[in-house]
C-alpha cells in the first residue's frame, strides 16, 4: 500500500518500530477528529456527522488503539526490559505507568462518545476531550523521541522479528 503523499511504502510487520511510530500518527489523526467533533457538536449538536466520526473515534480506540497498548506492553516493553538496560527499565516503568492514565482518560471520553451516538446527548464535556487529547501528545512525544530511538538501538533482528510476528498474530493476520 503505498502513501499518497508521498508514494512510499507503508511500514509493515517486519518493521515493527515502523509500525509503532505510524499508529502513533493514527492516534494523532483520531485526536485531531475528537478536537474537530467538540466544535462540531457545540455547533451542530449531535448530527449524523457527529455520530459517525463518534463510532469512528470508539471503532478505533476500542480496536486498534487497545492493539497498540498491547504491542508495547506484551511485546516492546518486555523485549527491552530483556536487555537488562537500565534505562531502558526506567523508560518502561514510566511508560506502564502512562498507559493506566491514558487508559483512565480513555474511560472518561468513553461514555460520552457512546451517548452522542446513542442520542442520549447532545454535547461532549471539552475538558474530558482535551484531557484525553493532552495525555495522548505528550505521550506518543515521549514515545517518538525516546522509547522507539532507543528500541531501535537495543533490540537485534531475532528480537524485533519475533516482536512482529506477535503484532501481526493480535490482529489475525498471518506472515
Amino acid at each position: 500500500m503505498n502513501s499518497l503523499l508521498n508514494n512510499s511504502s507503508a511500514p509493515t510487520f517486519d518493521h515493527p518500530l515502523e509500525m509503532l511510530r505510524a499508529c502513533h500518527g493514527r492516534i494523532e489523526a483520531q485526536c485531531i477528529t475528537l478536537n474537530r467533533l467538540v466544535r462540531h457538536v457545540k455547533k451542530h449538536g449531535g448530527d449524523e456527522q457527529a455520530v459517525q466520526a463518534a463510532r469512528a473515534i470508539l471503532r478505533y480506540f476500542d480496536t486498534a488503539g487497545q492493539h497498540h497498548h498491547q504491542d508495547e506492553e506484551q511485546d516492546l516493553f518486555p523485549q527491552l526490559l530483556a536487555t537488562h538496560d537500565t534505562s531502558a527499565s526506567a523508560l518502561v516503568t514510566r511508560l506502564a505507568h502512562e498507559h493506566i492514565a491514558l487508559d483512565a482518560a480513555w474511560q472518561n471520553l468513553r461514555p460520552l462518545l457512546l451517548n452522542l451516538v446513542e442520542a442520549q446527548a447532545q454535547a461532549l464535556d471539552a475538558a474530558i476531550v482535551h484531557q484525553f487529547i493532552e495525555v495522548y501528545a505528550k505521550h506518543i512525544a515521549h514515545e517518538n523521541k525516546t522509547l522507539l530511538p532507543l528500541a531501535a538501538t537495543l533490540l537485534n533482528e531475532t528480537q524485533l522479528r519475533s516482536m512482529g510476528q506477535s503484532m501481526a498474530a493480535r490482529r489475525g493476520v498471518t506472515l
